[in-house]
């Protein structure tokens, strides 16, 4: 890897395109680093966004109204106000206020863990929906054979409805979860060490701001081509013909 580096540092003293990140072992370091945290906030999100959606979808088809007018106003709540507005909202004021009562010196959750709540919540909101748009093309006769087989409701919800709830809603899904790891990006107001922040330390340091933003460019690319790859191939796999199609 050392003729990568030195190649780099050549393109810089000819060309003056400026790339330390490839060949100053300090930047390259907090750089990886930040992707990283990119990674698995990321992650994490996708994760809660996808039981916080099943979550509600579940509890939309309560039969308290009071539940239903609960979730209702949570997909309201966070579907119309903009994200980094929540992030702000649970950082400054829920942690104040969280902190005043707990006695909690400091703050109750780091930025990274504010970051990961709002960031999941917000997705969340949207993925209830997607969730209840795919249960609701369930035929209902399947869910009729499955009462008659003796299953209780929360049995028919894992494994009759979410089964084939998922074949249907996995397009939406997807487009979800790529708009959630490009989200993320708004973690930057809070001080998460993620790949623009970083990147935002570097170029203020080195002056190379068309370079990094390039590179930051292309980082979002793969990542997102990654996960669209991965959530193509899952929808292949799990494909009934004639169902969904």
């Amino acid at each position: 890897m050392d003729v990568v580096w030195e190649w780099f540092q050549w393109l810089n003293s000819e060309h003056g395109i400026k790339l330390t990140i490839f060949y100053d072992e300090w930047d390259r370091n907090r750089f990886f680093g930040g992707i990283w945290t990119t990674i698995h906030l990321s992650l994490v999100c996708m994760a809660l966004s996808i039981v916080i959606g099943m979550g509600g979808a579940w509890l939309q088809m309560s039969k308290f109204i009071w539940i239903r007018r609960i979730v209702q106003g949570y997909i309201q709540f966070f579907r119309n106000t903009p994200p980094l507005v929540q992030l702000y909202f649970f950082y400054f004021a829920v942690d104040s206020a969280l902190a005043s009562v707990t006695g909690i010196e400091g703050g109750v959750f780091s930025s990274y863990g504010w970051a990961v709540i709002s960031l999941s919540f917000f997705a969340g909101a949207f993925n209830v929906e997607i969730f209840r748009a795919g249960i609701e093309s369930v035929p209902k006769s399947m869910v009729e054979a499955a009462d008659s087989l003796g299953f209780t409701s929360f049995q028919v919800f894992c494994y009759v409805t979410m089964p084939l709830a998922y074949r249907v809603c996995l397009p939406a899904l997807n487009n979800n979860l790529i708009n959630l790891i490009k989200t993320t990006t708004v973690a930057y107001a809070i001080a998460v060490p993620e790949t623009l922040y970083i990147s935002n330390q570097i170029w203020s340091d080195e002056y190379n701001v068309p370079e990094m933003m390039n590179v930051v460019w292309g980082v979002y690319i793969i990542l997102v081509g990654i996960l669209v790859t991965i959530m193509h191939r899952w929808e292949k796999s799990i494909r009934v013909p004639g169902f969904g199609n």
